[in-house]
């Protein structure tokens, strides 16, 4: 990968369950958890009595040079050299999504090898550290209770937890989990454990040797005690452990299954990486790549009392709320490549609480929620709640009814089924009459971008409310009901050729809002209409599009409208999809890549960033990066 990485992906689990470099050499900084605070795992290597660090930092240990670094979409493989002898470290988190026990099963790898660069025979051990902050919100805390552990007859190794044990005991967003225990672990002989204190942290580690030319396998796991989610007042499990299974079996289990775990992890990374290629170049197969494992990683994946996947978002560093249904919209390009399955996962906490005495009795709302919680408490909507009331003037109706109907229209065109739809068909419809009624000209309402504040008569908004329809009418035709799918889609039209006739300036270009001439935005929630070949708008309108839109570019690309200089990667991508040539795809996305190549900020990929510094504003580790693969997506559906 040519791309330098602002942070590189090591761990990467869940939410909670995270570890970063926040440099591209994996010795020069402490590694951190996605936040940006410290998560320390230092690794040395000793040759002949000299020792080296080739992971974190320890100003009192001489570092490896890095020879190389490579990110393929589940591992990151890093080389390092002495005078002596080079050493490779490749850490790998297995999310593969045909395989919910392995993707949720919490144990992330390192697989260390080296060779002699002097042509002699060297004495090599290699000892892996790690300090209290990994299973602590923050170091300090509280003691920490520290366990010798042997998993099975091949593994051995060490674990550490709070001394005091309370599970989802808060919910926010800059928070690292304080419950369960941390497990080091290592696969062989020869294994030793050790602990102690400095600075009042603890730190506990293992030592093992390495043979020239052989694997040392070590492995990372959290047991987070079956306290994964409280949702609706109860305590859900993740997947993995749904029947019973122990964390020590899954670490064995874990080492056994490596090699295939690995050469499936290749495999397909390999495949992603082609077919990225051939969608979109170079610089996007290497955006996407760096995508996947943040992507699935800011989720949780549980089942509910019916046994049924929830797939539960993070909005990392935006506000902590889980499951937020103008989250999940734009990260579903990834999923419907992949596993639409786990989109009717982000879709069942909304559809529950929407039909809850809270949302319809309550509150008296008639359109889709926001979110179901903050991460990880999903007991109901958070997000605009004061002091126990639901401010209206928080809410994002047209927005969430239109994202709901999309997203419900594209897991039907995944699947090749509406029964998902069919399901929830009511409340479905009482979302798309509040479109009708309200969507060709929003009021002064939120949308997605809801840090640029209200905005009344937003042509994004008209777009999504355009497309929200659409889509219904493609479930209706899905489900049989012919008469409703016409109807629904003459009233799409309809409400586009009031668009086409509003929103433009003389010139053709469009704006950002009704009431404001000679204003500008991406219009990325129109891309739908592209991908599913509905035709409501023309490929020459987009091309004007897209066309203006390079007129507006700042360094590191298209601002997301004219009242700022800030952008969007995921709908940058998705303004660009609707191009009618890779090469002015390329071209759109290019400074989206050299933005993430050369920002300051080094925290895991922001989806909002300044065009003009290339540095992140807000935001990071969010799942919204799904969206980046729109392209791809688009192109899937095609053939």
């Amino acid at each position: 990968m040519k791309l330098r990485a602002p942070a590189v992906p090591l761990i990467t689990v869940d939410p909670y369950f995270s570890v970063w470099s926040p440099d591209e050499n994996l010795n020069y900084k402490a590694t951190m958890h996605w936040t940006g605070k410290t998560n320390p795992i230092l690794g040395i290597v000793d040759v002949d009595g000299k020792k080296y660090s080739f992971l974190g930092y320890d100003r009192d240990i001489h570092k490896m040079k890095q020879v190389s670094l490579d990110i393929t979409a589940m591992s990151t493989k890093a080389v390092f050299s002495s005078s002596e002898i080079e050493l490779t470290a490749t850490f790998t988190s297995p999310l593969l999504m045909d395989d919910f026990h392995v993707m949720t099963r919490p144990v992330s790898y390192m697989e260390i090898t080296y060779k002699s660069l002097d042509g002699k025979a060297h004495n090599v051990n290699v000892t892996v550290r790690c300090r209290e902050e990994l299973c602590l919100d923050k170091g300090g805390q509280s003691p920490v209770n520290v366990e010798a552990v042997e998993a099975c007859c091949c593994v051995k190794g060490i674990r550490m937890g709070n001394s005091e044990q309370n599970p989802l005991n808060r919910d926010g967003d800059d928070l690292r989990i304080d419950w369960g225990y941390f497990y080091l672990c290592a696969k062989g002989e020869g294994i030793e454990t050790n602990t102690f204190e400095k600075g009042k942290r603890t730190y506990i580690e293992i030592t093992a040797p390495l043979c020239e030319n052989d694997s040392r396998l070590v492995l990372f796991a959290y047991d987070d005690m079956e306290s994964s989610i409280i949702y609706f007042h109860k305590t859900l499990k993740s997947y993995w452990n749904k029947d019973g299974m122990t964390i020590k079996e899954a670490i064995c289990e874990a080492a056994k299954d490596y090699a295939d775990v690995k050469s499936k992890a290749d495999a397909f990374g390999e495949k992603l990486y082609a077919d990225a290629l051939a969608s979109g170049g170079e610089q996007y197969a290497e955006i996407v790549t760096l995508a996947y494992r943040q992507v699935i990683a800011a989720h949780k994946l549980v089942l509910d009392e019916d046994g049924q996947v929830l797939f539960i978002s993070k909005e990392c560093f935006s506000n902590g709320c889980a499951a937020t249904v103008d989250v999940s919209y734009p990260s579903i390009p990834m999923f419907l490549l992949y596993c639409p399955e786990l989109v009717k996962g982000m879709m069942r906490p909304i559809y529950k609480y929407a039909q809850s005495k809270d949302w319809v009795e309550d509150y008296k709302y008639d359109f889709a929620p926001h979110d179901v919680g903050r991460y990880p408490i999903l007991n109901g909507q958070v997000y605009g709640l004061k002091n126990g009331e639901m401010l209206y003037e928080k809410q994002m109706p047209v927005e969430e009814c239109g994202n709901m109907l999309v997203m419900e229209a594209n897991v039907a065109l995944a699947t090749g089924s509406a029964d998902f739809a069919a399901d929830h068909i009511d409340i479905l419809k009482g979302w798309c009459e509040y479109l009708l009624k309200y969507g060709a000209d929003p009021a002064d309402q939120l949308c997605t971008d809801d840090f640029a504040g209200h905005l009344e008569h937003n042509i994004n908004l008209s777009l999504k409310a355009i497309v929200g329809i659409r889509g219904m009418a493609i479930l209706m035709d899905m489900l049989g009901d012919k008469a409703e799918a016409k109807r629904y889609t003459e009233e799409a039209v309809k409400m586009a050729e009031i668009w086409n006739a509003t929103a433009k300036n003389p010139d053709g270009t469009t704006n950002l809002a009704f009431d404001r001439p000679y204003t500008y935005s991406m219009k990325y929630n129109m891309v739908w209409d592209k991908v599913w070949g509905t035709g409501i708008f023309t490929q020459k309108f987009m091309d004007g599009e897209i066309k203006d839109n390079f007129n507006r570019f700042n360094e590191y690309g298209m601002p997301l409208d004219n009242r700022t200089d800030y952008s969007k990667s995921d709908w940058l991508v998705w303004t660009a999809s609707m191009a009618s040539d890779k090469a002015t795809f390329e071209a759109y996305v290019a400074p989206l890549w050299k933005a993430y190549n050369e920002m300051s900020t080094r925290t895991p990929m922001t989806d909002w960033y300044d065009t003009v510094s290339g540095n992140e504003v807000g935001f990071q580790n969010r799942t919204v990066q799904g969206g980046l693969y729109m392209k791809m997506l688009m192109d899937a559906w095609k053939k």
